[in-house]
């Protein structure tokens, strides 16, 4: 009964690392930027839009669409950045080693 008592507290002591994990992630922001800086955004570690920053100069002879697409660009490379630090965080955290049930 006593190995099933430690599975269950290793269990839980994965969940509150894990718990911790994304609290920091979701303090933590990720920044990019498109058409050579004119947009801007930021993201959290767990992906979320935190800002958009558009320079005036996004607007001078250039088309809505063309402004869109700069925005995805920008918010699909923030959101890639924050999932690959999601990764590297998630490597981080130490394998938890389970003690043998026979």
């Amino acid at each position: 009964m006593a190995d099933i008592q430690q599975l269950f507290q290793l269990g839980q002591q994965m969940q509150g690392r894990l718990q911790q994990l994304q609290s920091e992630l979701a303090g933590r922001l990720v920044e990019a930027s498109a058409g050579g800086g004119l947009v801007k955004v930021s993201v959290d570690g767990r992906g979320m839009l935190r800002s958009l920053t558009i320079d005036p100069e996004a607007f001078a002879g250039r088309d809505a669409e063309l402004l869109s697409d700069l925005v995805i660009g920008a918010v699909a490379e923030a959101q890639r950045q924050a999932a690959d630090l999601v990764q590297a965080e998630m490597k981080k955290v130490q394998p938890l080693s389970f003690p043998q049930i026979l």
